[in-house]
């Protein structure tokens, strides 16, 4: 974003989740129980459930949180309530194009709270596919550039994670950043962290095929509607075309 570099956001969200335990316990308990309805209740063999039970240890969800939301996705546990995703799109101040993923277990409030945070601030929600066309779903690994002295050759490291499928491998001013197809993200996860590098973040994001500059007014109006989104409990990402 304009005025607001990407891995400040990250560490920005990090921050955010560790002084609201509850609103990030909700989305991570979320994220558990739909990946374990998905793929079943063991992370050996479903990646999207272990990726999720990493976000958990992240903000220090207790085991017996995390236990039972992979219950209550394989069944084993039946508390009524049916977790479902729903993407969102949207317009937010000069014409940014934002996609909303949420996990709720009711779509009438959700979609309402929704629709009144774009309102608040600015901007409006759309239709299925009116911004979503401008985006490609893409695995994303990033970590620090002090997290680069584990690999002695970097660059011979780079190549490989190439030819396992990686598309892009991109030195930003804080951070590197892997880009690889949806198909090829676990081998890629799995290279980084066999070198001894632990990924500051790691998971499937929607990437805009183009992005669009703003001047910093606008920015900040952009940066106040994407906090009030993340801070829905029922949001679980947000994602924008803003540079």
């Amino acid at each position: 974003m304009s005025g607001h570099s990407k891995w400040h956001n990250i560490q920005q969200k990090k921050g955010k989740a560790d002084k609201a335990r509850s609103n990030a316990f909700t989305k991570v308990s979320h994220a558990i129980t739909l990946a374990a309805r998905q793929g079943g209740g063991d992370p050996e063999s479903n990646f999207t459930l272990r990726l999720a039970i990493d976000k958990a240890k992240e903000v220090n969800m207790p085991k017996d949180n995390i236990d039972r939301a992979i219950k209550r996705g394989t069944g084993e546990l039946d508390d009524g309530s049916q977790i479902e995703e729903v993407l969102y799109e949207g317009f937010g101040p000069g014409g940014v194009a934002f996609i909303v993923e949420t996990m709720t277990d009711n779509k009438n409030r959700t979609v309402s709270e929704i629709k009144n945070i774009f309102s608040k601030h600015g901007g409006s929600l759309g239709g299925p596919n009116s911004v979503r066309w401008q985006f490609e779903r893409k695995g994303v690994v990033r970590f620090s550039k002090e997290k680069k002295s584990a690999v002695a050759d970097f660059d011979n490291f780079s190549l490989g994670l190439l030819d396992i499928g990686a598309e892009d491998v991109r030195e930003n001013e804080d951070f590197f950043e892997i880009i690889s197809p949806v198909d090829k993200f676990a081998a890629v996860v799995g290279a980084v962290k066999a070198v001894g590098i632990e990924p500051d973040t790691n998971d499937l994001e929607w990437l805009a095929k183009e992005k669009i500059d703003t001047d910093e007014s606008t920015s900040n109006k952009v940066m106040s509607l994407y906090d009030a989104l993340d801070e829905n409990d029922d949001v679980n990402n947000v994602y924008t075309n803003e540079a």
